[in-house]
């Protein structure tokens, strides 16, 4: 039993992402392995290649499935290192639903579903969930990490912003409806047709395939379009304060040598 919870807490420390030592190369080479899946994935999709190299690409498929399937069921072994034998189940119950679990768990289930030999569209589609494989940078990439704490941190301000946009976005829809709906009843037939164009004038892409032609529409639309660039400014501006206050916080103080006092920067 002792020998059990010894390999546990080693298993546990060597997939930790901030392992260091020895640890650190098994990280760094489960990081490797997920850039070479994706890529793996991304040109896969080019006939060509495919055609060429689909035996490597289905060796290197069973290979990296079995990486990842051993991976995920270490973790879920290892996750309860330190607790006790009765907290142990409810542990791994609640493991098998946070974010990287079912990270992990994505990247390992697509592998599983049949349609090598059927030609179905949707089967192949769903078979590019392998690409979610790339959210398991998270785990192993600190840039990444700090996003997902800065993300957290900002959550309010975030889902506020975003409230206002949906906002703005129906009045523009509504505003460029009533304005252009008789001189262009096809392309604004409706509130949610003209959605389309709200969505690429907020955000300034302005595609071009709808536009308004009269005098109110054409004013409306530079409102919108100038409102939509003080809108997007808004989580830009958010997110590079919540950056710099994570890098404050994750920013280790000096310290005087001899009397061990912080040193003013």
């Amino acid at each position: 039993m002792l020998q059990t919870s010894v390999l546990r807490s080693r298993t546990a420390r060597a997939l930790n992402p901030e392992a260091k030592g020895a640890a650190r190369g098994v990280n760094l080479l489960l990081t490797a392995l997920i850039i070479l899946n994706v890529a793996a994935a991304i040109l896969e999709t080019v006939e060509a290649i495919h055609g060429r190299y689909a035996g490597a690409f289905r060796a290197f498929e069973r290979f990296s499935i079995t990486v990842f399937s051993l991976e995920y069921l270490l973790r879920l072994w290892s996750c309860t290192s330190g607790t006790t034998f009765a907290a142990r189940s409810r542990d791994r119950a609640l493991y098998v639903v946070t974010p990287l679990a079912l990270i992990d768990l994505a990247a390992i289930v697509p592998a599983f579903i049949p349609g090598d030999g059927l030609d179905l569209r949707f089967v192949r589609a769903v078979r590019l969930l392998r690409l979610a494989r790339s959210l398991k940078l998270v785990r192993y990439t600190d840039a990444l990490r700090t996003l997902g704490a800065v993300l957290r941190d900002k959550r309010a301000e975030l889902a506020l912003t975003l409230f206002v946009a949906v906002i703005v976005l129906v009045c523009a829809a509504g505003g460029i409806y009533f304005a252009e709906r008789e001189a262009q009843p096809d392309a604004f037939s409706s509130i949610p047709a003209a959605m389309w164009w709200a969505v690429t004038t907020l955000t300034t892409v302005g595609y071009g395939d709808v536009y308004p032609i009269t005098v109110l529409g054409k004013l409306f639309g530079a409102v919108v379009a100038v409102t939509g660039v003080g809108l997007f400014a808004l989580p830009t501006g958010i997110l590079a304060g919540g950056f710099a206050e994570e890098m404050q916080r994750r920013r280790v103080p000096r310290v005087c040598p001899h009397c061990g006092k912080a040193l003013v920067t």
